[in-house]
C-alpha cells in the first residue's frame, strides 16, 4: 500500500488520482481551482470528529530525492514512509499545497524551493500508477538573488476575501522579507528588521488580516511573529519558550482540533530525526506544549515541510 493511501486511511478518506494525458498549468496560489472532495479530505486538519490528528510531511534532500512521512501521535509515535522519489537538489523549501485541476481528473501539489541563488516553483503531479511513478515533479525558475536567504515559508489565505498569498524569506542580514505572490510573479513588500539570530520558521496562522510565523532562534528559543497584512504594520513578537529548540532546523505545523491547536514536527538534520509535539493555540509563555517523542523513522531532508492544501487554513495563533 502506497503511503498516500496509508495517510488517507489514517484520515478516513479516499484518494482521487488518475493518469491523464493533459497536464494543468502550474498553480500559483491566486487562481486555483474550486474546492474538491480531494481538497476537503486529504489533509490532517479536515479529518472526521473523533479520529486522531496526523502529521503529513515531505522531506526534499540535497541529493535530489524526496520522501513523504506520516506520523500519528500517541503513547508512542507511529510513522510510515513512502518510497523516496526523484525530485531536485534543494537547500530550502516551502509548504506543498495540494489541489486538483478544473475537471477533477488530476491531483497535483505545488510549492517553492531554493537551489543555490535561485528560486523555483515546482508542480508535482500525483499519478495512480501502482507502486511506481506516483510522484512526477516539474520545475520552473521564478527568481534569482536568493543566496543570503536561509529559510523560506509561504502563507495562503484562500477561504474568503480578501485573499492573500505571501512568501517570507529569513535573511542572514537579520531581516525578514515579505513578497506578495501575484499570479506567477512576486511583489517585494520590503524588509522587516529585528530577526537577527533567528534560525528557521514556518507559518502557524493565516487570516484575512494577519499571518503568524512560528520561529526558532540559534539559542533555542521558540517565538511567534504576528505580522499584519496592512502595509507598514510592525510584527508583534511573543516568546513561547526560552530554550530547548536549538537542535531543530525544520518546523512543520498542521492544525488539530476545533480550538486552534497544532501538531508540530520538529526535525534535527544532524541526527536525521524528528520529534512530534502538540501545541495549544499560541499565546506566548502561556502556550501549552505536549511532547509525544521521537518519530521512529529517518528524516534525511535538507528541511521538512507540510503537505496540505490551500483550502485548509492554519489558525494556530
Amino acid at each position: 500500500m502506497k503511503l498516500k493511501r496509508v495517510a488517507l486511511a489514517f484520515a478516513g478518506a479516499g484518494l482521487l488520482a488518475a493518469t491523464v494525458a493533459s497536464i494543468p498549468a502550474a498553480a500559483t496560489g491566486q487562481a486555483d481551482p474550486k474546492p474538491h472532495a480531494f481538497a476537503k479530505n486529504v489533509t490532517p486538519n479536515t479529518i472526521k470528529a473523533g479520529e486522531p490528528c496526523i502529521s503529513d510531511v515531505m522531506s526534499p534532500t540535497a541529493a535530489g530525492m524526496s520522501q513523504e512521512t506520516v506520523a500519528l501521535p500517541g503513547r508512542h509515535v507511529e510513522a510510515a514512509q513512502d518510497t523516496p522519489f526523484k525530485f531536485v537538489g534543494t537547500r530550502a523549501d516551502t509548504t506543498w499545497y495540494g489541489a486538483v485541476n478544473a475537471s477533477g481528473t488530476q491531483v497535483y501539489y505545488y510549492g517553492l524551493l531554493l537551489q543555490g541563488a535561485n528560486l523555483y516553483r515546482h508542480t508535482t503531479y500525483l499519478r495512480d500508477g501502482g507502486d511506481s511513478n506516483i510522484w512526477a515533479p516539474t520545475f520552473k525558475k521564478v527568481g534569482t538573488g536568493w543566496t543570503s536567504f536561509k529559510s523560506i515559508a509561504t502563507s495562503n489565505y484562500s477561504v474568503a476575501a480578501p485573499r492573500h498569498a505571501y512568501l517570507y524569506g529569513l535573511n542572514t542580514n537579520g531581516s525578514l522579507y515579505r513578497y506578495q505572490i501575484v499570479g506567477a510573479g512576486f511583489r517585494a513588500l520590503g524588509p522587516l528588521a529585528g530577526f537577527r539570530g533567528f534560525k528557521t520558521m514556518t507559518v502557524i496562522s493565516e487570516t484575512a488580516t494577519y499571518d503568524t510565523l512560528l520561529m526558532t532562534t540559534n539559542a533555542g528559543a521558540l517565538w511567534t511573529a504576528h505580522i499584519p497584512v496592512a502595509a507598514g504594520a510592525k510584527p508583534v513578537m511573543k516568546r513561547i519558550r526560552a530554550s530547548g529548540w536549538s537542535a531543530y532546523e525544520s518546523l512543520v505545523v498542521q492544525g488539530c482540533g476545533s480550538r486552534g491547536g497544532s501538531l508540530i514536527v520538529a526535525v534535527d538534520n544532524d541526527t536525521q530525526s524528528g520529534n512530534q509535539y502538540a501545541m495549544s493555540k499560541a499565546n506566548g509563555a502561556a502556550t501549552a506544549i505536549t511532547s509525544y517523542g521521537k518519530i521512529p523513522v529517518v528524516l534525511n531532508g535538507v528541511n521538512t515541510v507540510s503537505i496540505t492544501t490551500h483550502y485548509d487554513q492554519l489558525v494556530g495563533e
